[in-house]
């Protein structure tokens, strides 16, 4: 048996962290001398001790920990908690990396002239268009890939694109949402098709759009945005319809974001 002082040596887990465990019942003594109140450890729990820091390492809380150790003889139990547990770490280091992606380019941004955040804002009018359509909610605004692709699947090679080629977003969402977007993509085409499973074809009237030319980032779009919001309301124009981007370069034909160009437009019509 093991005094508490000498079990934290053995295990390299402190003694606070010893007690934390022993209070939540995650690792309790073999023994505590009702007198003393000292704490004693057997040998044997050294391997649960093991156990508990490995699977802190890997980012569990003590409620998992705790569940875990009871399922350590089952295997395929115990794989389903690390796969996971790896796929929510992954998804948080996307978070992590568009974050530092944000850090990056703003200290690369200071001292810069501040004139270059202003972006030139144009009324245009976007023609009648015909166009193949698919629209969804998707999970989060940065899985627009997904109906692309299903965009393609299902129609293959058999589009014949027109000129100019829109490529397009519509985001249908009243405001901002962080997850469950309703999206709508559109692909300017000539020629007439059958509506797919997902695929629809139909016209879009034409409509007049306040717009700015991004290039780079997505993460430079809340500038694009304080510039449109500025020139719609110093010109007296108002809202009138979903916003949407126009892709000239984008995610799908080029991997470096400094060499994206999407067109920011918003509906607008006179106050």
């Amino acid at each position: 048996m093991f005094r508490i002082g000498d079990f934290s040596k053995l295990s390299r887990i402190s003694i606070r962290m010893l007690r934390h465990y022993h209070d939540v019942g995650l690792l309790i003594p073999d023994h505590t001398d009702d007198f003393t109140g000292y704490r004693y450890y057997h040998a044997a729990q050294l391997m649960v001790a093991n156990r508990i820091q490995v699977l802190k390492g890997m980012g569990f809380g003590i409620p998992a920990i705790g569940q875990m150790l009871t399922e350590y003889g089952d295997e395929e139990s115990l794989r389903k908690h690390l796969v996971i547990q790896h796929a929510q770490m992954k998804e948080e280091e996307e978070v992590l990396q568009k974050k530092l992606a944000l850090l990056q380019n703003t200290i690369l941004r200071l001292g810069k002239d501040r004139g270059s955040m202003n972006y030139d804002v144009i009324l245009k009018e976007i023609p009648e268009r015909y166009v193949a359509s698919l629209r969804d909610v998707i999970p989060a605004y940065d899985q627009e890939v997904q109906l692309w692709s299903r965009l393609e699947k299902e129609t293959g090679d058999s589009l014949q694109l027109a000129n100019p080629r829109y490529s397009l977003a519509v985001f249908h969402d009243e405001g901002y949402k962080d997850s469950d977007v309703d999206i709508e993509i559109q692909l300017s085409i000539t020629g007439t098709y059958k509506d797919t499973e997902h695929v629809r074809f139909k016209k879009v009237a034409p409509i007049t759009v306040a717009s700015a030319m991004l290039t780079g980032s997505y993460a430079l779009l809340s500038e694009v945005n304080v510039s449109l919001a500025n020139w719609i309301s110093d010109h007296n124009y108002e809202f009138d319809g979903s916003m949407f981007n126009i892709y000239h370069v984008g995610p799908a034909t080029e991997r470096n974001p400094d060499h994206w160009v999407t067109e920011v437009c918003y509906p607008v019509k006179k106050s």
